[in-house]
């Protein structure tokens, strides 16, 4: 069966001791250093993810803000050159129905000019005409101021009723 052997067991507890001793002085430490490190690393590492994640969401906050700014702005400006649009279409359209107001007045006072000249002409034809039927009549030449007078004056009243 199993002896014990007593040498042996000291022996073993010694030599378990002495590479425990070993151990400790030449791999226990840079072993534990090693780990420390490690996890420093480790713990670095998802602090700097954190930081990180963190400083995304507020550039993605940021970005929204100002993709919002910008998207406000620009509703501004369509609203305003709509606005200004509309403006200068009601201002042509003012300055284009008073232009052809004015042209119509111009064209009226042209008509009415047109119109005296012809009167005017015609009655001088008149008299012309008149004075010369009169003289054939009468077979005889009056004095042309006073025909034209006699028939300038018969005119007038004629015009008047």
């Amino acid at each position: 069966m199993l002896k014990l052997n007593p040498g042996l067991i000291v022996w073993t507890i010694v030599v378990f001791l002495a590479l425990l001793i070993i151990l400790k002085k030449f791999a226990w430490k840079p072993i534990i250093d090693s780990l420390t490190n490690r996890e420093k690393g480790i713990q670095d590492a998802i602090e700097n993810a954190a930081r990180e994640r963190r400083e995304a969401e507020q550039l993605l906050v940021n970005y929204r803000e100002q993709l919002a700014k910008a998207n406000e702005e620009t509703y501004k400006i369509l609203n305003s050159a709509r606005s200004d649009a509309e403006k200068l279409k009601s201002e042509i359209t003012l300055q284009a129905q008073e232009n052809s107001k004015q042209m119509i007045e111009k064209a009226k006072l042209e008509i009415e000019r047109n119109k005296d000249e012809a009167i005017q002409s015609l009655k001088k034809e008149v008299v012309h005409l008149a004075i010369s039927a009169a003289s054939k009549i009468l077979d005889e030449t009056l004095d042309e101021e006073k025909h034209k007078k006699i028939v300038d004056n018969h005119i007038s009243n004629v015009s008047k009723n």
